[in-house]
């Protein structure tokens, strides 16, 4: 067989086996959650503008609407968001994340010390499509869901990346949400962690991402939160780019906010 063929066959090779990786991943979640029956107990919709001047790859003023959908299982949890951003030079971008969580306890499958809690939760079986413009990445892996005092919730989640269009990596994603008061003031600090390693073709990067958040729907009693605050982010090689004098990658960004639950 010519050279030529063995590369296109290797190519498609390593295509299917990046899909079948998707499929296995998404099927076994699928198939597992079968145990128990698939009811929702809560979920939460909410709608979030940003405003920032200080992005990095690309026009450095944007405004951003986030739509996201968090909603829990009979079998796990599930996570959704849609950002939508337009820059002040004209362009947009489209980009998305859908991450569903097994439950190993709530599906009966195992649970740590018979279920009665302790800084470990519960172990969860995780999974991540990131779509964007041109690309889809998954990502499958394992979590922790630990009980942290004060946290609403605190998550460390453990994937393999299969990348579309670079070499494969691992990352590391924190998760967490801290309520607090000052005075008869509601606040709530939240955010995620991303770490991704260093592959052939990218670099280690790290991505920091938070929210300090004022409930000021508390102030004419609605029933769901409205929020005012900022998000402030802490980029290193932001998409895995090595920082340079011809390309900045580092990016520290400060956006207003305003967020709404519904």
């Amino acid at each position: 067989m010519p050279k030529n063929n063995h590369r296109d066959v290797a190519s498609h090779i390593s295509k299917l086996s990046k899909s079948t990786q998707l499929v296995a991943c998404f099927c076994l979640l699928t198939c597992l959650s079968t145990r128990t029956e698939a009811s929702m107990e809560w979920q939460d919709f909410s709608l979030t503008y940003l405003r920032g001047h200080h992005y990095e790859v690309g026009d450095s003023d944007r405004h951003i609407l986030t739509f996201e959908h968090a909603a829990g299982f009979s079998w796990g949890d599930s996570f959704l968001f849609w950002d939508h951003a337009w820059f002040d030079d004209g362009d947009s971008d489209d980009y998305g994340e859908w991450s569903p969580r097994l439950s190993l306890c709530k599906t009966k499958l195992y649970c740590l010390n018979n279920g009665t809690g302790g800084f470990i939760e519960d172990l969860l079986l995780s999974a991540t499509v990131e779509v964007g413009d041109g690309f889809v990445n998954w990502l499958y892996g394992g979590a922790l869901q630990l009980k942290v005092p004060g946290f609403s919730y605190f998550n460390v989640n453990v994937y393999r990346r299969a990348n579309e269009d670079m070499a494969d990596n691992w990352q590391t994603t924190l998760t967490w949400a801290l309520p607090f008061q000052l005075g008869e003031q509601h606040f709530l600090f939240d955010g995620f962690l991303d770490w991704a390693s260093t592959s052939d073709d990218q670099r280690s990067n790290l991505n920091w991402t938070s929210q300090v958040k004022w409930n000021v729907g508390q102030l004419w009693n609605l029933e769901h939160p409205l929020f005012l605050g900022v998000e402030y982010v802490y980029w290193t090689n932001k998409f895995g780019i090595q920082d340079s004098p011809a390309l900045r990658t580092d990016e520290s960004n400060l956006n207003f906010l305003f967020k709404v639950h519904f």
